[in-house]
C-alpha cells in the first residue's frame, strides 16, 4: 500500500522530508550506520561534536551500561574542525540529506572561532551550539548551566553565522524554560533538548569510581519521562521549534516528543542496540498515521497542549 502520510516537518523556514534526525555522538558522521539504513528515512544528519582542535577524548573506561540506559565520558573525541571540513563534508555532501554540525568550545571565543571557519563551508544546514555536554573537564555543561554563560555563547555563535542556530539545552538545571528563553532572546531558530544527565558508578571491589573521569552523561530510556517533561515545558515557553530527545526507543516514544511539542526527534542510544532504527521509527510513526487517519505528522506537533 502506497502511503498516504505525509512525514514532512518545517523548521526555521526549511522543510525536511521527515522528523527524524540523530543525536550527536551517537551517530559518527554517517557512514558508520549507512550498512543499516536508508537515509532517505531521516530528515536530517546531526554529525558528533566538533572542537576547534583534534581532541582524544577521555582516558580509561568510557562507558558503563545501566539497567536503563548508558553512562558515557567519552569527551568529545573527535578530528577538529579543519580535519572534518576536509575529510568529512565533502561525503557528507553526497548523502542529499541535510546536515547539522554540533559545535563545541571551551571558550567563547572558541565556539565564536568554529563558527567563523564553518560560515563559508557547503553543505551544512545548521549548526547545533552544543552547551551541555556533562563530560569534559573544560566547557561543556559549565555553558549550559548558568544563564550569563549560554547566552555569552549564543551570542558569539549568532554574531558569525547566517545559518539556523540549533542550541542544545542541559537538564542539569532548575528551570529549563527560563533557560531556552534566554537563549532564544540572543537569536537560538531551535532548542534541542535534552542532553545526557549527570551520573556515576562505583567498584564495590576497587571501591573507586568506574569511570575515569568520575562523571559521564546518562542517556537511554531511563532519562526519557524528563526529557518529554522538558520538552513539553520548552515548547511551552518559546517561539522557536523544539527538536526532542533523550531516550527515544521507538516509534512511539517519538509520536509522545511529538505530541509534547517536538518539531523534529533525535534518536541516540538506541543505535547502539538497534542500529536500524532510523527506519523502525519511520515505518512505525506512518503505520500509526495511517491507522488513525493522520495525513501529515506536523498536525501531531504540539497536540497534547491542546
Amino acid at each position: 500500500m502506497s502511503s498516504k502520510v505525509d512525514l514532512s516537518v518545517s523548521l526555521f523556514q526549511q522543510e525536511f522530508r521527515s522528523p527524524i534526525t540523530t543525536a550527536s555522538g551517537t551517530f559518527g558522521f554517517g557512514q558508520e550506520y549507512a550498512a543499516f539504513n536508508d537515509y532517505r528515512d531521516l530528515g536530517a544528519l546531526t554529525v558528533k561534536g566538533i572542537t576547534p582542535e583534534p581532541r582524544l577524548g577521555n582516558p580509561g573506561q568510557r562507558l558503563i551500561e545501566t539497567p536503563a540506559g548508558l553512562i558515557n565520558s567519552v569527551g568529545l573525541m573527535n578530528p577538529g574542525m579543519k580535519v572534518f571540513v576536509e575529510e568529512e563534508m565533502p561525503r557528507l555532501r553526497t548523502m542529499n540529506t541535510p546536515v547539522f554540525v554540533n559545535i563545541n568550545g571551551k571558550s567563547v571565543e572558541e565556539y565564536a572561532e568554529i563558527t567563523a571557519f564553518l560560515e563559508n563551508v557547503p553543505g551544512i544546514d545548521a549548526l547545533e551550539v552544543n552547551i551541555s555536554c556533562p563530560n569534559v573537564k573544560e566547557g561543556g555543561m559549565a555553558f549550559g548551566t548558568k544563564i550569563e554563560t549560554a547566552t555569552a555563547a549564543v551570542r558569539a555563535v549568532r554574531r558569525e553565522t547566517s545559518r539556523p542556530v540549533i542550541v542544545k539545552l542541559s537538564p542539569n538545571v532548575t528551570d529549563i524554560a527560563e533557560m531556552a528563553r534566554a537563549v532564544e532572546s540572543e537569536g537560538a531558530n531551535a532548542i534541542s533538548l535534552i542532553n545526557t544527565l549527570l551520573a556515576m558508578d562505583i567498584d564495590i571491589q576497587s571501591r573507586k569510581p568506574i569511570l575515569a573521569n568520575t562523571f559521564g552523561g546518562l542517556s537511554g530510556p531511563a532519562v526519557r519521562p524528563i526529557a518529554l517533561r522538558m520538552v513539553y515545558q520548552v515548547y511551552e515557553a518559546v517561539q522557536v521549534p523544539v527538536i526532542g530527545m533523550g531516550g527515544i526507543s521507538d516509534w512511539q516514544d517519538a509520536l509522545k516528543f511529538i505530541l509534547a511539542g517536538a518539531s523534529m526527534i533525535a534518536l541516540g542510544t538506541v543505535h547502539f542496540v538497534h542500529p536500524d532504527s532510523i527506519h523502525r521509527v519511520s515505518a512505525g510513526m506512518e503505520d500509526w498515521c495511517q491507522r488513525n487517519g493522520v495525513a501529515k505528522i506536523r498536525d501531531l506537533i504540539g497536540a497534547a497542549h491542546q
